[in-house]
């Protein structure tokens, strides 16, 4: 039931980013919620969900905005896979690996857009892509840091995991 669910949740927020993410522009920023809220998933959930949650919502971004087909999913698995890693290598500070993590897979993410689009239709005339792609990353960091520890934690009081004490 899980998976099902990551697989509507990252359909519906592809939507948001799609209706109303250039509405929450400020200047050349804007939010790449699939991304968040998928690299938060599979911090808090687990792999599984996290790899749905990012084919999903990576094919329904790229159709929707008729991206060339796969593009933003293959992205989206490789953040998702890194924050995977960094979810395991981090464990003990769990609530506020999003943070960081959301700021340096954005980065990861656009850039691996930016070469895929590049790649697979004419090249895109920009002078500075990574100058380009820091505002977004500092929103994502914003939006992340908003809903990203709240999340992990709730999900953390609400599973029934054993513990010792000392």
């Amino acid at each position: 039931m899980t998976l099902l669910l990551a697989a509507v949740g990252a359909t519906v927020t592809a939507l948001l980013e799609l209706t109303i993410g250039p509405y929450l522009r400020v200047g050349n920023a804007e939010p790449h919620l699939v991304l968040v809220v998928g690299v938060i998933v599979t911090l808090a959930l687990d792999i599984e969900a996290g790899l749905v949650w990012a084919f999903v919502g990576g094919l329904v971004l790229d159709v929707l905005a008729q991206r060339p087909l796969g593009s933003s999913a293959f992205a989206l698995l490789l953040c998702v896979g890194a924050a995977a890693v960094l979810g395991r290598a981090f464990v003990r500070i769990r609530q506020i690996v999003p943070i960081p993590a959301v700021f340096l897979l954005s980065v990861v993410y656009s850039m691996t857009l930016f070469v895929a689009f590049n790649a697979l239709t004419a090249p895109i005339p920009v002078a500075d892509p990574v100058g380009r792609v820091l505002p977004s990353a500092v929103f994502d960091l914003v939006v992340a840091t908003l809903i990203g520890p709240l999340a992990i934690s709730i999900h953390d009081r609400r599973a029934d995991v054993e513990r010792v004490d000392w």
